[in-house]
């Protein structure tokens, strides 16, 4: 199969989405283990910690939201699985 007997590519098939900036690195908000609606914001339906394509944070602080969230399930503040 010759170069030009391909099908030619189509252009902007698969844009590049530009990843959208981390809440915290952005409004310079602490995170508190405590503050059960804050930490909610970063868990899903099912009581998981959200992966970061879904909370939108960046790798550091990520890190630093799941140990919050696993923090506040050792002492009992958020529940370690929703029914």
């Amino acid at each position: 199969m010759t170069r030009e007997a391909r099908k030619p590519k189509k252009e902007g098939m698969f844009k590049k989405r530009k990843r959208k900036p981390c809440f915290f690195c952005i409004e310079k908000v602490g995170i508190d283990y405590k503050d059960v609606p804050f930490v909610k914001r970063f868990m899903t339906d099912r009581g998981k910690i959200a992966p970061r394509r879904m909370s939108g944070c960046c790798a550091l602080h990520q890190r630093m939201v799941a140990a919050a969230i696993k923090r506040s399930r050792q002492i009992g503040l958020v529940p370690y699985v929703v029914d």
